[in-house]
C-alpha cells in the first residue's frame, strides 16, 4: 500500500447490486439477538463447569469481569469459545474450574443471568463453537423495501455470500490495520494482546482486499467476453474461458487453495471441473490468505499472481506472522423472515458458521448500512 492508498478507507465490493434500502436499525437487546451454538455436546463429567450466560449490552470481557468480581474467580480461569458484541442480547458459553461452582450460587445482575450449567472435561478455548444464530429486526420498512429485502435474502441464501471480515476488526475509523502495519515495520508496543489484534487487523484488511478482487472477477465474468477478461487480467484465453463458463456466481481459480466446508483441511484446486461440482454442492469453498509463514501455499498461475499482487505489503513481513487460511465464500443456514406491515417491521433469522459476521450480511442487504442505521 502506498501513502495515497493508506489515506483511503477501503470499501469491499458487494455481491448484490440492488439500490440502497432505507430502514432503521438499532443494535439493541430487542432488535439484535445472538445465540452461540457449541461445537459439540458437553460431556456431563470432568473438572470444568460450563455456564450459558445471557446478557444485555455487555461485551464478553465485561461479563467475565462482573462474574470475577462477584465470585473471586480470576479472569485467567475463565474460558470462552468466542467474543460477543457489546450491543444487543447475546447468549454464549463460558467455562471455569468446577471447584468454583458454589461461589456463583447466588449470582444476580440486572444485565446478565446464568441460564444453564453443564459439566465438561475441558476448558473452553477460542474457536470451540460451531457458529451463531442471529435474530435481526429492522424498523420503518416500507412494503416495497420489504419485498427488496426478501429478494436479497433469497439471493444470498441461494448463492452464498462474500465472507468479509466485519467492521469490528478495523476500529471506529476503519484504520486499525495501519497501526498493525507500523508494528510490523518495527514500531514498539508493550501490550501484547493489542499488538496481536492490530496485526490481525492488517491481515484482515489484506484478506478483504483480495476477496473484493475475487468478487470483481466474478461480476466481470458475467459482464465481459473471454477476450476482454483475458486482456483485463492479463491471463490466457483458456484461463479466461475457465472463469467465464462457470455457472455459479463466485468463480474458482485453477491452483488456488480450497478447503472442506465448513471445517476441513486445505488442498489445491488441481481439477477445476471436479472441484466445481463439490463447490456447487457446498462441500468445499475457496480459502483466502491470512498472510504468514505457516499459511498453506497457493499453486502456480493466475491465483498465485493475484495473491502476490494483493498481499505484497504483507508478504514482506511474512516471517513475523503465523498465518493461515480462511473461507472466502460462506452460506446462510436456517433462514427465515417475516414482514409486519402494520408495524413496518422486517425480522429475519439465520445461522452463520464461526468466523462470519452478521454485519456483513446486513451490509449486503442494505448497501449503505453506516448511513441508514445507528449501527456504528
Amino acid at each position: 500500500m502506498n501513502s495515497a492508498e493508506e489515506n483511503i478507507i477501503f470499501k469491499p465490493l458487494r455481491v448484490l447490486r440492488h439500490s440502497p434500502i432505507n430502514v432503521h436499525f438499532s443494535k439493541n437487546s430487542e432488535d439484535f439477538v445472538v445465540r452461540e451454538k457449541p461445537l459439540y455436546e458437553f460431556s456431563g463429567e470432568g473438572e470444568h463447569l460450563i455456564l450459558q450466560i445471557c446478557k444485555k449490552d455487555l461485551s464478553t470481557s465485561e461479563a467475565l469481569r462482573i462474574l470475577s468480581e462477584f465470585s473471586g474467580i480470576k479472569m485467567r480461569d475463565f474460558g470462552y469459545a468466542g467474543l460477543k458484541d457489546k450491543q444487543g442480547y447475546t447468549s454464549q458459553y463460558i467455562s471455569l474450574p468446577k471447584k468454583f461452582e458454589s461461589t456463583l450460587t447466588n449470582f444476580s445482575h440486572q444485565k446478565m443471568k446464568i441460564s444453564q450449567s453443564f459439566t465438561h472435561n475441558n476448558k473452553l478455548k477460542i474457536g470451540h463453537l460451531k457458529g451463531n444464530s442471529f435474530f435481526i429486526r429492522l424498523k420503518k420498512v416500507l412494503a416495497n423495501d420489504a419485498l427488496k429485502l426478501e429478494q436479497a435474502l433469497e439471493n444470498l441464501n441461494k448463492t452464498g455470500f462474500a465472507n468479509y471480515f466485519g467492521y469490528q476488526r478495523f476500529g471506529k475509523f476503519g484504520d486499525n490495520y495501519k497501526e498493525g502495519l507500523e508494528i510490523l515495520r518495527g514500531k514498539k508496543m508493550k501490550n501484547v494482546k493489542m499488538k496481536d489484534f492490530l496485526i490481525s487487523a492488517f491481515q484482515s484488511e489484506l484478506f478483504n482486499r483480495y476477496l473484493s478482487k475475487r468478487v470483481e472477477i466474478s461480476h466481470f465474468a458475467k459482464e465481459f467476453s473471454i477476450k476482454e477478461l483475458s486482456e483485463i487480467y492479463k491471463i490466457s484465453k483458456e484461463e479466461a474461458k475457465n472463469i467465464k463458463t462457470q455457472k455459479q456466481f463466485f468463480k474458482l481459480l485453477n491452483n488456488e487453495v480450497l478447503g472442506h466446508y465448513p471445517f476441513g483441511k486445505c488442498f489445491l484446486c488441481e481439477n477445476l471441473e471436479k472441484e466445481l461440482e463439490r463447490f456447487t454442492a457446498r462441500d468445499i469453498s475457496a480459502m483466502g490468505l491470512l498472510v504468514g509463514a505457516k499459511a498453506y501455499r497457493c499453486g502456480e498461475g493466475f491465483a498465485k499472481n493475484l495473491e502476490q499482487e494483493i498481499f505484497k505489503e504483507g508478504l514482506k513481513f511474512e516471517d513475523k506472522m503465523q498465518g493461515s487460511r480462511r473461507f472466502l465464500w460462506g452460506y446462510l443456514k436456517d433462514l427465515s423472515y417475516n414482514y409486519d406491515a402494520q408495524k413496518a417491521h422486517f425480522s429475519f433469522e439465520f445461522f452463520l458458521e464461526k468466523g462470519s459476521y452478521a454485519t456483513v450480511i446486513l451490509e449486503e442487504l442494505l448497501q449503505n448500512l453506516e448511513e441508514k442505521t445507528n449501527f456504528f
